[in-house]
């Protein structure tokens, strides 16, 4: 079923664009930290151990934020949510700047994922309210590409700023980029009269939420694949230079090119699905074909990296795979929640969902500190990353299955939409 009602305005790629630098900041300064604890003067003060609960931190934060996130960016509206999230999350990433001993930056760290879980329950609301259902798949690509973009920018500008002006300076000066962001934002930002008017529909209580099958298995998908992404934004620094040897300038030069594949994966992973659709193929096996592809592409190469990586060039291709895979595979699962729930819904299922990135993050960053430390000092560096990459693919595995066998069909929920419009029968809600 397609939305024949929806009329798009050409503002949506203004609109669109707001979301995509959101994310772009966002992953500058997630990443921040990341890039200037690999070496110097942060990693003499945090190992691979406390690096790994320093990560757990952020998500532990980001897991229980994406539990209230979604809902309060629902009954705030798009404009007034996401001001906040990015005021909160940019004020935090300044904060790294006072941090002295480990337990300061996991601190920090925490309050930074408080503030940047809300990111995607704001753009996956904003993209519901500003594009129709044939569209959504290359807007949740072209907003989540900021991720990829972010990733990219990061390594040769927090190289260049931390050489020059030292780990507090770079803080500080990412930080305030946000400050940016949310002038602009707010005089330009409205919500579409379409999407206003459906304001008026009943919300959706959480509990209802919670045991919708739908909500369940997409949460349960994301706590096994989210972590991949993860592992590559938060390890590839530390695995360049643990076992390639690469210092931070080097990072700043090569480290980006699984984040520029990341960012054609977004883009063509959801251009892939809309070409599907405009020739005919129904949007549910549209999505869940192109989901199926680019998740065993993820899986795949990180399974098979540990066979065939010999040089850091091979390390990063293997790399640029899995992130291509990812990024492509993200774009047609953040369709999924206006495909299925209410628009007045979809930030709140998505922050529920996020609540299984979070923990999967959570998890997953500890064992893999635990992993790299405790199976380096025995067998050696190589090896220890060789095993995480290995668990890593299976999880994308899972996470995949999840998808095609758990969630169900992606159509439109007829409980769920007739129970919004039980006080508004007048109001015709197409998703």
């Amino acid at each position: 079923m397609t939305d024949t009602t929806f009329k798009p305005s050409k503002m949506r790629w203004v609109m669109i664009g707001f979301a995509f630098l959101a994310t772009v900041l966002n992953y500058i300064d997630r990443l921040a930290f990341n890039y200037l604890s690999a070496e110097g003067a942060l990693r003499e003060i945090i190992p691979d151990d406390a690096f790994g609960y320093i990560t757990t931190a952020f998500f532990v934060a980001y897991m229980v934020s994406n539990g209230f996130s979604g809902f309060a960016i629902d009954k705030l509206g798009t404009k007034l949510g996401y001001a906040i999230c990015m005021a909160f999350w940019t004020t935090s990433a300044m904060l790294h700047a006072l941090a002295r001993l480990p337990w300061h930056f996991g601190l920090a760290r925490f309050f930074l994922g408080i503030g940047e879980a809300g990111n995607w329950p704001a753009a996956i609301k904003l993209t519901s309210e500003w594009f129709p259902q044939s569209e959504r798949s290359t807007a949740s690509g072209i907003f989540n590409s900021g991720s990829a973009i972010g990733a990219v920018v990061a390594p040769p500008l927090i190289a260049f700023l931390g050489t020059v002006y030292g780990w507090k300076a770079t803080f500080i000066i990412v930080g305030s980029l946000g400050y940016i962001w949310l002038i602009a934002f707010w005089f330009t930002y409205y919500t579409p009269k379409q999407a206003l008017e459906e304001t008026k529909l009943r919300t959706i209580p959480a509990k209802k939420l919670i045991k919708n099958k739908f909500v369940l298995g997409f949460t349960l998908s994301k706590v096994l694949m989210d972590p991949v992404w993860y592992f590559i934004t938060f390890w590839i620094g530390r695995y360049l230079v643990d076992v390639h040897g690469w210092d931070l300038a080097m990072i700043g030069w090569f480290a980006m090119i699984p984040f520029i594949s990341a960012d054609f994966g977004n883009i063509l992973g959801g251009l892939f699905t809309q070409t599907l659709i405009k020739r005919g193929m129904p949007v549910p096996r549209a999505r869940k074909l192109a989901v199926t592809i680019f998740g065993l592409m993820t899986a795949g190469s990180l399974i098979l990296g540990p066979l065939i990586i010999t040089s850091p060039a091979i390390a990063i291709a293997v790399l640029a795979v899995a992130g291509f895979g990812y990024s492509s595979y993200t774009a047609n699962s953040m369709a999924f929640p206006a495909d299925v729930v209410p628009k007045n819904a979809t930030a709140s299922v998505w922050g529920l969902a996020s609540v299984g990135s979070g923990l999967g993050g959570a998890i997953f960053q500890s064992i893999s500190g635990v992993t790299v430390k405790n199976f380096s000092d025995a067998y050696g560096y190589a090896s220890a990353y060789n095993t995480v990459f290995i668990g890593y693919g299976v999880l994308a595995l899972l996470g995949l299955c999840v998808v095609l066998f758990v969630i169900g069909p992606l159509v439109r929920d007829e409980e769920l939409h007739a129970y919004v419009n039980q006080d508004n029968p007048q109001i015709n809600q197409s998703n």
